[in-house]
């Protein structure tokens, strides 16, 4: 590259002392008088043939350092591609390490605020409860629930476990169950974000169970705690039509 560089130099330098020459024979009187018409007629001929092939010659470096630099970008480029493919691909390979591993080894996560170290088969039997419960087997749903809440009383699955068990439970018109189930999620997780749609299943559960002043009072509660919240407006058109 450095010997191209060097020879487009020099070319350069001579198409520019060819093209002063020629200037200087055009225009100076002195020049014409060395020469005869023919003489000088066939040294600017000369000069201009001259000056044809250097700037042929030139254009063809130009090219060829176009091409190089060409060709240059492109390898630059091709090892940018490999190495994206390769930490696209390292990448790939630990996010799959990574889940093969989760199947097999207890893992700390946290769960809509909750944290705490999940089980292999503790998630396993929540996802099971959870896909009864979506594909409406609401009975299977809430026998898994249940029995998740008995067996792991730590994991972070809980609080979602208590509310889907206890929405199953109302679902199949087993208030008492419900009930159970809702106030063991609010009584151990005041603060969960699943609370005030749990106190509206569990007004709901009271009031079909024949319990209004209990269902009014738990309606009351959720529009004064929770003003702002879909479940307070649920509360609030409950308690108007709740006598």
């Amino acid at each position: 590259m450095k010997m191209l560089f060097t020879s487009t130099k020099q070319t350069l330098s001579r198409a520019f002392c060819l093209s002063a020459a020629l200037i200087c024979l055009s225009t100076s009187n002195s020049a014409w008088a060395l020469f005869s018409d023919d003489e000088a007629r066939k040294a600017i001929l000369d000069l201009r043939k001259t000056l044809a092939t250097t700037q042929l010659e030139l254009q063809g470096q130009i090219e060829k350092l176009k091409a190089d630099n060409a060709e240059l970008r492109g390898k630059i480029e091709d090892l940018q591609k490999q190495g994206e493919d390769i930490n696209s691909s390292q990448k790939t390979y630990y996010q799959d390490l990574d889940n093969r591993l989760g199947n097999f080894e207890p893992r700390s996560i946290t769960i809509e605020g909750v944290s705490g170290i999940v089980q292999p088969e503790e998630k396993k039997a929540y996802d099971d409860a959870l896909k009864a419960f979506q594909a409406g087997n609401l009975k299977k749903a809430s026998e898994a629930f249940s029995a998740f809440a008995a067996k792991y009383t730590k994991s972070p699955y809980l609080p979602l476990a208590l509310y889907w068990g206890g929405n199953s439970k109302y679902a199949n018109k087993d208030y008492a169950g419900a009930i159970s189930q809702l106030q063991s999620l609010i009584k151990k997780y005041p603060d969960h974000p699943r609370v005030p749609a749990a106190m509206v299943t569990l007004g709901n559960s009271q009031l079909e169970s024949g319990n209004k002043t209990a269902a009014r009072k738990t309606f009351a509660e959720i529009v004064s705690k929770y003003p702002d919240t879909e479940a307070a407006k649920d509360a609030q058109q409950l308690l108007a039509t709740t006598k």
